[in-house]
């Protein structure tokens, strides 16, 4: 080995050494701070329990000394905070208890309305439950009789010849609705010049008339009602039913309720007696209302039935009153024309009693005095007496 290193070596050797000293002063160091401190703090802590202990009992014989002086004082004036207290308390005691009293008073007079209130209200409640039971009898009853209406129904539409009067019957009630009288204003099956018999025909001013016929398909339709909407025979029976409406608006047409030449009008009425029938056939078919109007056929519903015949009972009294007033223009023509010639006789009546009064003035007053004085000339003479002289003659008097 080179002196060198062994120098180097040396050198950190020393240095090693000299720092593992310096370490272990450091740790003594400390660890005897560490020793003092912790001494210092017990002697402190201990200096203060007595401090402390020495504060407590100067406290403590303050605190009886200050308590043996003032209990009398504190005494009196805690016996009449007291009874300040117990004073006010008896006073608030009893405004309160008015209060409640109040308080439980109304509640008293609340619950005896309340129980009047309740009594009535069960009146009222049994009263109405047994009307009620009473209108559910009364619904129960008429539920039954529509029951058996609707069952008697059915069976007579069942059949077409009750169809048929069923169809009259409904057309009647709608013309007696209307005002229409049967002889008067319509004729039932009266024969037409080519032999046909409509059911119906409307006499209509001018000698014109229009028919109706109330005789109306409805087997098909009764049997789509009876099937279920889903079954596939609901849709056979709708289309058989209104092919039968198309048949029966093409046979009208065809019987010779339509003629100008005898007086009708150019349209034929056909009868639908029931309104949901009528909507039924507007809804499924529109088409078939416009074909029937090209052919001159007007499908009526009841209450189409009766708004047809009002207009036509209108128009014919429209009618008559224009007639009526024709004759009365008449008549006042012919009175004008008499008025002329009694206004016309008067005036001659008029002249010839003016002519007769003056006849009868000259009469009366210059002939009369005339033979009056021949008979005083008689009078004279008959007396032996001179006739008095002739009197004078008045200016304009009649020799």
């Amino acid at each position: 080995m080179s002196p060198e290193i062994a120098i180097v070596f040396g050198l950190i050797g020393g240095a090693g050494l000299v720092g593992a000293v310096w370490l272990v002063w450091q740790w003594r160091a400390s660890h005897l701070t560490s020793t003092l401190l912790e001494d210092t703090r017990v002697r402190q802590a201990q200096e203060l329990c007595v401090v402390i202990e020495q504060l407590k009992t100067s406290f403590a014989a303050l605190s009886r000394d200050a308590l043996s002086s003032n209990s009398e004082d504190f005494l009196e004036l805690a016996g009449t905070k007291l009874s300040d207290h117990t004073k006010q308390g008896e006073a608030a005691l009893d405004v309160r208890k008015k209060l409640i009293d109040k308080t439980v008073e109304q509640m008293t007079t609340r619950l005896v309305e309340l129980s009047t209130a309740l009594q009535t209200l069960d009146k009222d409640r049994r009263q109405a439950h047994g009307s009620l039971i009473k209108h559910l009898e009364t619904a129960t009853q008429a539920t039954g009789s529509l029951q058996q209406t609707t069952a008697q129904l059915r069976e007579a539409l069942a059949h077409p010849q009750r169809r048929g009067q069923w169809g009259e019957r409904m057309a009647d009630d709608v013309l007696q609705l209307a005002g229409f009288v049967e002889g008067i204003n319509y004729l039932k099956q009266a024969i037409t010049s080519s032999g046909s018999k409509p059911d119906f025909t409307f006499v209509l001013p001018q000698g014109r008339c229009v028919n109706m016929d109330v005789k109306f398909p409805l087997a098909n339709y009764l049997k789509f009602l009876e099937v279920p909407s889903e079954d596939p025979s609901a849709k056979q029976h709708k289309d058989a039913f209104l092919s039968d409406v198309r048949k029966r608006v093409k046979e009208v047409t065809g019987r010779g309720y339509i003629d100008p030449s005898a007086n009708t009008v150019d349209y034929v009425l056909v009868f639908i007696p029931n309104e949901q029938i009528y909507a039924f056939i507007h809804q499924n078919d529109p088409d078939l209302m416009d074909d029937a109007l090209r052919q001159k056929v007007v499908l009526c519903s009841p209450f189409t039935l009766y708004a047809v015949m009002s207009v036509i009972r209108q128009a014919a009294e429209q009618f008559r009153l224009e007639q009526t007033s024709r004759e009365i223009l008449n008549l006042l023509d012919s009175f004008r024309k008499e008025w002329g010639k009694y206004t016309d006789g008067m005036d001659r009546m008029g002249k010839a009693l003016s002519s007769a009064m003056a006849h009868y003035e000259a009469l009366n007053t210059t002939r009369t005095r005339k033979l009056e004085n021949q008979l005083d000339k008689i009078d004279h003479l008959q007396a032996g007496q001179h006739p008095a002289p002739p009197a004078t003659l008045e200016p304009g008097g009649i020799d």
